[in-house]
């Protein structure tokens, strides 16, 4: 083998296991049980949870509000159609 052969071949070489060796690593880690487990904290789960309450009830005070101004609105309309 020339230089230039032996080169080339210490490229390929370095080049595959820069790319295969974070492959290994994450294989490795979750051999160990060193992976991250899906899901959240129990307490940012439970922060989660209090926010969505909070945003259930904005929505449902919102929705009775436009539904009484509806109402008005109507009211006001359905009395200016009426005769005298």
């Amino acid at each position: 083998m020339n230089p230039a052969e032996v080169a080339a071949l210490f490229a390929v070489v370095g080049g595959f296991v820069f790319v295969i060796r974070p492959v290994v690593a994450a294989i490795a880690k979750r051999i160990a049980g060193e992976h991250r487990r899906p899901g959240m904290e129990p307490a940012e789960r439970d922060e989660i949870l209090t926010e969505l309450q909070q945003v259930r009830e904005e929505l449902a005070e919102l929705a009775e509000r436009m539904d009484f101004a509806e109402r008005l609105l109507a009211k006001q309309s359905d009395a200016g159609r009426l005769p005298p």
